[in-house]
């Protein structure tokens, strides 16, 4: 079967220092569906404008991953943005910076004030940094989805019920209460990522229960803009578990919007990039981007 390499515009993400430029090859990534057949980037920017989420789950140190969903976003932004109100969400801040991001978004604020209080991670700069200033060149909003790190902290410590303690402004940081269960199928998945040792399954259920949080927090958080936006298109970024097979995430923002529209596209990192696993692959997303292993990851 011939591989179509995805057609990916070449393009250059700013690093740290302003003469550090780290440029990605169209043949460092592969893009499949579900079922491993290739696909364009035509094809993936077309199904997008059918949904009305799209969820692109990364491997947080994957470069090339990040390169894509920057494209991805610019593309999006591009074929549909004169018709619908096109918004960027992430994992990668938690709900109550979300004023922080807006000041700055709304240029209030320094980029240094930004990120002195906005708590991002390690790898902003050289990962997530060009789809935050995309946005605030087009003057799209920038939802900052997750859930607290520090009450996450505390459900994986003391279980869910500790959330009750908190106050009533702090509770506003979080979906309603009390948040839904996993499913089955992703507590599987996850208790099995874990590992079947005493140790790793020592304290798993308030610890799956802490993972189901950020999971709800994120899909609470997607299901809100629409309260704003009837006609959004949300690009929203997360790690690759929290979506993958349509799960996670993904089942809590359809508890809370039953009817949205979603696409997944699932990112892993693979020495042989160019092969579709079909026992490792299938149905981890509506479409499966494999990325080149063996090139230096980020650091965070």
């Amino acid at each position: 079967m011939k591989l179509i390499v995805l057609s990916f515009v070449l393009f250059m993400i700013t690093a740290v220092t302003a003469d550090a430029q780290l440029p990605y090859s169209e043949d460092q990534f592969r893009a499949f569906d579900g079922k491993g057949n290739p696909v364009t980037m035509a094809d993936i920017i077309t199904a997008t404008g059918n949904a009305d989420v799209v969820f692109l789950g990364e491997l947080h140190d994957d470069p090339v991953g990040h390169a894509i969903e920057a494209e991805v976003f610019r593309r999006v932004y591009a074929e549909y943005a004169a018709k619908r109100k096109v918004t960027l969400s992430m994992e990668m801040f938690e709900r109550d910076v979300q004023i922080v991001v807006n000041e700055y978004l709304s240029g209030l604020i320094t980029e240094k004030q930004f990120l002195d209080s906005s708590r991002p991670w390690g790898n902003y700069k050289t990962d997530y940094r060009p789809l935050v200033e995309f946005a605030k060149e087009k003057r799209l909003e920038v939802v900052a989805a997750n859930g607290p790190r520090r009450y996450v902290n505390m459900v994986s410590r003391g279980g869910r019920d500790t959330l009750n303690g908190l106050s009533k402004d702090a509770k506003k940081w979080l979906p309603p209460l009390p948040y839904a269960t996993a499913s089955d199928a992703y507590a599987a998945k996850f208790k099995a990522l874990m590992g079947p040792s005493p140790e790793a399954q020592m304290g798993i259920d308030n610890i799956l229960s802490s993972q189901s949080l950020w999971d709800a927090s994120m899909g609470y958080s997607v299901s809100r803009i629409f309260k704003r936006n009837k006609n959004a298109l949300v690009v929203h970024l997360n790690g690759g578990f929290h979506t993958e097979s349509r799960l996670g995430t993904v089942e809590h923002l359809l508890k809370y919007r039953p009817k949205t529209r979603v696409i997944v596209i699932t990112m892993r990192a693979e020495d042989d990039f160019k092969t579709f696993d079909k026992t490792k692959h299938t149905d981890l997303g509506d479409y499966v981007i494999l990325t080149d292993a063996k090139l230096p990851r980020s650091k965070r």
